[in-house]
C-alpha cells in the first residue's frame, strides 16, 4: 500500500505551474540527478497517475515501498528532502584505548620506525608478555602520525631543467640536407668492455655517421658535434636528440653557442626517431655482425669509417629512389662527392 503524503489531502492538488516552479527550483539548488528524478516521480504520481502509486510503479520501473518511502519524506517547501541521507551512523564506536599500551608502541615505533605493524606487534609481545593486535599497532601509529620521516627528493635529472622542444613540434619540412639531424648513441657490452657508438643521421639526405668512445660524458657528445659539423661545412640548423645524459651540459651548452636548435624525443617513444633507429640496425646488421668490433676505438673507428664511406656512396637507398645518401646530397645542398674521403678526420 502506498501512504497518502501528510502534505497534501485528495481536495487539494498542486496546480502544473506548482510542476514547473518545483522544477525550476530543483534547477537552482543544484539538486543530484537521483533527487530530481525522485522529483519525477512525486509529480507523475500528482498530474497523471491521479494518485495511483501501482501505475508510478510499473511506469518508472520502481518497488512500491521505495515509492511510498519518498513520497512520505517529500516535502514541497524543502525539496532537498529528495536528496539521499547520509548513511553514516550517528553514534561511531571510538577506540578503546590504554595509555600504557599506546606509551610503550610510541616508544617502540620511535626505536624501530621503518618497521612494520606485525613486526611491532611481534616485538611488543616478546618484550612486555602481553597479547596485542596488529590492528591496535595500526591504530596508534595513525593517532599519533608515528610515521617514518620524509626522504629528501632525489636530485632532478638535470635535462630537467631544459625548457624541451619535442619533435612533434617541429612542423616546418625543408627539402635540404642539415636542416635536421637526429642523434643517439649505442651502448655496447661486447668482451668484458662497455664502449658507446655515437650515430647522427641527416633527415633528408639519409647521410650517416657514427663514431665510438669509451666515455658516455657529454664532452665527447660535443666533440661529436664538431665533427658534424666538420662534415657538413657547418649547415646544421636543428638538432633532435633523446634524453640521454650524453646530450646534456657541455653538448647542450655547444649547441646553443652555435645558435642550433634542438628538439627532444618523448620519453620511451622510440618512434620519434625512427630514422636514426633504422640506421642503428643497419649498422648492427651489417657491419658489427660480421665480426668487426674492437674495443679499441683507434682500431674500430678506422674500420667504422670506411664501412661508413660504403654506406653513404655505394649503397643504395630504398627511401631515396635507390640513390645513394651522398649523391641525393649532392642535389639538394651541393655537398662534394669527396665528402666521404674526411670522415677519416
Amino acid at each position: 500500500m502506498v501512504y497518502e503524503p501528510y502534505w497534501r489531502s485528495r481536495q487539494s492538488r498542486p496546480s502544473l505551474e506548482s510542476y514547473d516552479r518545483w522544477r525550476a527550483t530543483a534547477k537552482a539548488l543544484g539538486l543530484s540527478k537521483a533527487a530530481r528524478h525522485r522529483l519525477e516521480w512525486v509529480i507523475f504520481y500528482q498530474e497523471k497517475a491521479n494518485r495511483n502509486g501501482t501505475l508510478v510503479c510499473r511506469h518508472f520501473g520502481l518497488h512500491r515501498n521505495t515509492l511510498g518511502k519518498w513520497l512520505r519524506v517529500f516535502d514541497a517547501g524543502n525539496l532537498r528532502s529528495l536528496e539521499t541521507r547520509s548513511r553514516k551512523p550517528r553514534r561511531l564506536r571510538q577506540r578503546a584505548a590504554s595509555s600504557v599500551k599506546d606509551s610503550r608502541l610510541i616508544a617502540l615505533r620511535k626505536e624501530h620506525p621503518l618497521w612494520g605493524k606485525m613486526k611491532i606487534a611481534v616485538l611488543y609481545r616478546s618484550t612486555y608478555g602481553e597479547p596485542i593486535t596488529s590492528w591496535y599497532v595500526q591504530r596508534v601509529i595513525e593517532a599519533y602520525r608515528l610515521y617514518p620521516r620524509r626522504r629528501k627528493p632525489k636530485q632532478r635529472h638535470p635535462a630537467a631543467g631544459y625548457a624541451k622542444k619535442r619533435i612533434t613540434e617541429l612542423t616546418a619540412k625543408q627539402p635540404s640536407t642539415g636542416f635536421l639531424l637526429h642523434l643517439d648513441t649505442i651502448v655496447l657490452h661486447l668482451f668484458g668492455v662497455k664502449r658507446y657508438i655515437l650515430t647522427a643521421l641527416d633527415h633528408h639526405s639519409r647521410l650517416g655517421y657514427a663514431w665510438m668512445t669509451a666515455s658516455h660524458a657529454s664532452a665527447a657528445a660535443r666533440d661529436f658535434l664538431d665533427r658534424l659539423r666538420y662534415l657538413l661545412g657547418g649547415q646544421i640548423e636543428n638538432l633532435h636528440t633523446d634524453n640521454g645524459s650524453e646530450f646534456l651540459k657541455h653538448f647542450h651548452t655547444a649547441a646553443e653557442t652555435l645558435g642550433l636548435t634542438r628538439y627532444w624525443s618523448r620519453p620511451k617513444t622510440p618512434k620519434d626517431n625512427a630514422h636514426l633507429e633504422r640506421f642503428n640496425r643497419t649498422l648492427k646488421e651489417e657491419f658489427l655482425r660480421e665480426g668487426n668490433f674492437h674495443p679499441d676505438p683507434a682500431t674500430f673507428n678506422p674500420k667504422l669509417t670506411d664501412w661508413l664511406i660504403e654506406y653513404n656512396s655505394v649503397r643504395p637507398h630504398q627511401a631515396l629512389n635507390y640513390l645513394t645518401p651522398l649523391a641525393f646530397a649532392e642535389r639538394t645542398m651541393g655537398l662534394h662527392t669527396m665528402w666521404s674521403s674526411s670522415t677519416a678526420g
